[in-house]
């Protein structure tokens, strides 16, 4: 199946019983069972079905499924949030004395758990990942995983996912990809050798805004060294599961960072067109960043223009577009506030992937506790502006611009 027509039939939806097209919201929190015997095969993974809803629920379970489908993963958890997700995907592999290699072009609150993650004796070593030569030279004999963001944000830079992938197996080292800013439609970092993708789906896939949660899914590919990776080897019988397995018995069970199922029935409505928005949006953002590359005080920066430092990246690595988000600089601090202030559809949000065009000041807000060093090697600086480009009539977008340009 394509894109599409995969959102809408890939995975069985909805509830025979009653013909329900959707899947219904199971609000309970807690699940009786048939028997003494069938609660405890629960506990010891020994049967299929549910218990209390920090573990998992039908509605979660069912969103889940749509998140594996979609990245082409074996197993999902759905977590409370993007950074939930983050952290139970890092942690379930990282323990105190070893390290994380990441990507400098970071979201500012990754950038910020990474230096919470100091306190339990994990280190996060920042590196430039499209240097070869400074990946290889970080990596030591405490590296246990490497982050990067497919697209960075608010950088911009395109990922060469399978380029980092083979480093990172070279060294016997699991490749996390946070494909928030790309989503599936852009790319599937799973086919490019990534071994865990994270999403905070509080983004493109819930589209309005109205939820907060975030995803992990597993390739099942990786093959966890039991020396180098001591937790995992309790859970070697669940083979290509082994991740999850370890996962769910563990640290996602037991910090209760769980999604809510109302949240996760509006990512399954929000998920049927994702494809079509995120169409509509890229559309949209590469005529806006065209546009706004007239202006000789404007400096744009988006993946899809020809003169990007990122095009020939994204040519390779992205299919069906570049992406829904451009960052302009223009010269100072106050000309960007007044710029932000002065447009009338643009919401200043600190988010992105709504179906509205959203704007925001980094640099001031998302950035605010990163150190100077950080925000350079961020692509974050003082006069920057990130704008989501949402699915309007990019003419109104356009004129808004103009008007407020002048």
């Amino acid at each position: 199946m394509r894109f599409n027509t995969a959102l809408l039939h890939q995975v069985e939806k909805g509830d025979k019983e009653t013909g329900a097209t959707l899947t219904p919201i199971y609000h309970s929190s807690a699940f009786y069972q048939s028997s003494a015997e069938q609660h405890e095969k629960l506990f010891h993974n020994k049967a299929n079905g549910f218990s209390y809803t920090r573990i998992n629920n039908p509605t979660i379970l069912a969103f889940e499924n749509e998140m594996t489908a979609l990245e082409g993963g074996i197993a999902s958890v759905a977590c409370a949030s993007g950074m939930a997700a983050i952290t139970n995907a890092l942690l379930n592999v990282v323990r105190a004395g070893e390290e994380i290699l990441a990507s400098t072009s970071l979201y500012g609150g990754s950038i910020d758990v990474f230096h919470d993650f100091e306190a339990f004796g994990i280190k996060t070593v920042f590196v430039d990942i499209h240097d070869e030569q400074a990946v290889e030279a970080a990596i030591n004999e405490k590296t246990r995983v490497i982050f990067a963001e497919t697209i960075g944000n608010p950088k911009l830079d395109v990922v060469d996912i399978e380029k980092l992938a083979e480093t990172a197996h070279k060294h016997n080292l699991p490749l996390v990809m946070d494909n928030t800013v790309a989503t599936a439609y852009l790319v599937r970092p799973i086919e490019k050798g990534a071994d865990i993708v994270v999403n905070s789906t509080s983004k493109y896939i819930n589209a309005n805004s109205d939820a907060i949660s975030g995803v992990i899914t597993d390739s099942g590919a990786f093959r966890w060294d039991k020396e180098k990776y001591p937790g995992m080897a309790e859970y070697a019988k669940f083979g290509k599961f082994a991740f999850t397995a370890k996962l769910r018995n563990g640290l996602f069970r037991n910090t209760g960072a769980c999604l809510s199922p109302q949240t996760a029935f509006y990512n399954l409505l929000g998920m049927e067109t994702l494809g079509l928005r995120m169409e509509r949006a890229c559309d949209n953002a590469k005529k806006l960043a065209e546009f706004l590359n007239t202006y000789p005080d404007v400096t744009v920066n988006y993946p899809g223009l020809s003169d990007s430092l990122w095009h020939a990246q994204a040519e390779k690595v992205l299919q069906n577009g570049y992406g829904a988000i451009l960052t302009i600089r223009v010269g100072s601090k106050e000309r960007a506030f007044g710029l932000i202030n002065t447009l009338t559809i643009p919401k200043i949000v600190s988010n992105i992937g709504d179906t509205k065009t959203l704007i925001i000041h980094p640099e001031s807000t998302l950035n605010a506790h990163s150190t100077q060093k950080e925000k350079e090697e961020a692509g974050v600086f003082d006069d920057l502006i990130r704008i989501s480009v949402g699915i309007e009539d990019v003419e109104d977008l356009i004129e808004d611009f103009k008007h407020a340009l002048k």
